[in-house]
């Protein structure tokens, strides 16, 4: 299986989620982690919103990461002109091609898009630029005209395009056709990045249903943050290419977890401790089936072992728990008790949990220990 490519917006479409807004020292930090995490490339921010962002940008190439950068942009010599000032050479350049968007934004046709599109390409590699071609709503738009708009641009020398579900208008089976059938009229150098959002919850399965057709990059943001529902989370992509399908990625696996608490922090939002992969709860068991489970054997209750992420199995106590878990708990403590101990405490727990809506703090179960041992001295 082939290796996996990453584009990771955050710094763009993750900043474009309603309410976020980085400070310049938390896009440095950002973008030190996303290249240390392996990402490939990062797309970090849009020249055209002003001197600030424009700055900003200047400053994260000053870092001379490793990894590559690029700029979003219209298409529009003007934008061209920001993002070169910024001292990235990699202009991303982009245009709605569905006709709803053409029409309804733009007031233009196919074929004026089509040459719009041409225009500040070519305006931008005359400058030296590096370039890639960006396809708003390709879900949306004729596959005819995303085929001539790609061989059209193949022939002025770009090779990288995004396929963008804007809307979140794909399932997973019409994401790969569409991609299948789109790079089987096209050049064979063509590189396809798939870009998805989130609408239906769905953008990390068509992102891997995108690269399994054939999709050479995955665009996507740390925790799925951005417009709407946000994007194709980053960690999700990653870590379901590697087990689900068996493919590869530069991806440091046990940075994830870091870089995901930094970008949370840093957008002020809260992405649920259920979230995949980073969530406070992702490897939080209550349940007493699965815990007896996971004592026995792990591969009992886990697709891959947490720590592959940089983190581990917790057992907390709650009103589906076990006399199994009650007894790890305590033994975590240095405490040893007997299954009739353990089922005495399992009933408290189970009231506890149930009267409170919620878990047992450890230190609670330890004293109510501490109090049954009490009572069975005092009543010798």
């Amino acid at each position: 299986m082939k290796s996996l490519k990453l584009c990771d917006t955050t710094l763009r479409d993750g900043e474009q989620a309603a309410g976020v807004s980085f400070t310049r020292a938390e896009k440095l930090e950002i973008a030190k982690l996303l290249s240390e995490c392996g990402v490939e490339q990062a797309e970090v921010g849009i020249p055209a919103m002003g001197t600030q962002e424009q700055e900003d940008i200047a400053a994260i190439a000053e870092l001379n990461l490793p990894m590559k950068l690029m700029t979003w942009n219209r298409s529009l010599p003007g934008d061209i002109d920001k993002a070169r000032a910024t001292g990235v050479n990699w202009s991303h350049v982009s245009i709605p091609v569905s006709e709803i968007q053409l029409q309804g934004k733009l007031g233009l046709s196919t074929g004026e898009g089509l040459n719009k599109l041409l225009g500040a390409a070519e305006y931008a590699l005359s400058l030296g630029m590096t370039v890639s071609v960006g396809m708003e709503d390709s879900s949306r738009a004729d596959m005819g005209f995303l085929v001539q708009l790609v061989n059209s641009l193949h022939r002025e020398g770009i090779r990288r395009f995004r396929y963008a579900d804007t809307v979140s208008a794909h399932h997973p089976g019409q994401i790969a056709g569409r991609v299948s059938t789109l790079l089987g009229e096209v050049p064979g150098d063509v590189e396809l990045e798939v870009h998805c959002h989130n609408d239906f919850g769905l953008a990390c399965a068509n992102t891997l249903s995108g690269i399994a057709a054939g999709a050479a990059w995955a665009s996507t943001t740390v925790a799925g943050i951005g417009e709407r529902t946000g994007n194709a989370a980053m960690e999700e992509v990653a870590m379901a290419w590697h087990h689900l399908y068996g493919g590869e990625s530069s991806v440091r696996f046990d940075l994830l977890k870091g870089l995901a608490d930094k970008v949370i922090a840093a957008s002020g939002r809260s992405v649920g401790d259920a979230k995949p992969i980073v969530g406070q709860l992702a490897f939080t068991h209550e349940s007493g089936i699965h815990v007896d489970g996971l004592m026995k054997e792990r591969a009992t209750y886990q697709t891959f072992d947490p720590s592959e992420v940089g983190r581990s199995h917790r057992f907390v106590l709650g009103k589906h728990s076990g006399t199994g878990g009650v007894a790890h708990v305590l033994d975590q403590w240095g405490l040893a008790i007997t299954p009739d101990t353990a089922g005495r405490l399992l009933v408290r727990v189970r009231e506890y949990a149930g009267s409170h809506k919620g878990t047992v703090p450890e230190y609670m179960l330890v004293q109510w220990l501490m109090e049954e041992q009490q009572r069975a001295q005092n009543a010798v």
